[in-house]
């Protein structure tokens, strides 16, 4: 298959997950990153209340945060939005958890909304995968603490794909783990991993 047929493919992926009703209890808008045919694949959680309103992922606090440290190792936010593909557990809002901060989605939604990531890594076929936060982490690694998956390469197989796995924390304001020891030392540790795979050296080259 040629590049310009998985590139129609991948768009056509996008409409029909832009259309995604599955889940009655989420607030859509659905979000979802550009089209990108991309060596890597990074996986959120699920988009913030702001998310929706800007119309893509990590468009708030939290992906200030995180478009930071890319930066740190040669991709600038706006490069990196046009050259990784950008997917998450769930893509629609959560809503509010009623003790504070947003909800997290339950199982139930995270096995209705897996199809979509299931076709990425298909259409993509990834050589690196960047899952960032936890619950991001443990669809594709178990996890006790944060601490014991992050700073690593793992190689594992996703969805049937053999990939590399690079996890990095959640980069939420209200987490002291990745400015805190021993996490600021681990996220350092695996942005030095990212930048050191091939997979991000093609991204870097373009």
């Amino acid at each position: 298959m040629s590049v310009s047929d998985h590139q129609q493919l991948l768009e056509q992926h996008r409409q029909a997950l832009l259309a995604c009703t599955r889940c009655p209890a989420m607030i859509r808008p659905v979000v979802s990153g550009k089209p990108v045919l991309s060596p890597i694949l990074l996986i959120g959680q699920a988009p913030g209340d702001k998310e929706g309103v800007l119309g893509r992922p990590f468009a708030w606090t939290a992906g200030k945060t995180m478009f930071k440290w890319f930066a740190q190792i040669g991709l600038d936010e706006a490069t990196f939005r046009e050259r990784v593909y950008m997917a998450a557990v769930c893509r629609c809002f959560p809503g509010k958890n009623p003790k504070g901060g947003d909800r997290v989605p339950n199982q139930q939604e995270i096995q209705q909304c897996i199809s979509w990531l299931q076709a990425e890594v298909a259409l993509l076929q990834p050589k690196l995968i960047i899952p960032v936060g936890k619950l991001a982490i443990q669809q594709m690694l178990p996890v006790d603490k944060l601490s014991d998956v992050i700073g690593g390469l793992h190689r594992l197989s996703f969805h049937s794909h053999d990939a590399d796995v690079i996890p990095l924390p959640h980069p939420s304001g209200a987490s002291t783990w990745h400015r805190t020891e021993p996490g600021a030392g681990l996220l350092q540790a695996a942005l030095t991993t990212i930048y050191e795979h091939p997979a991000w050296r093609q991204v870097l080259t373009g």
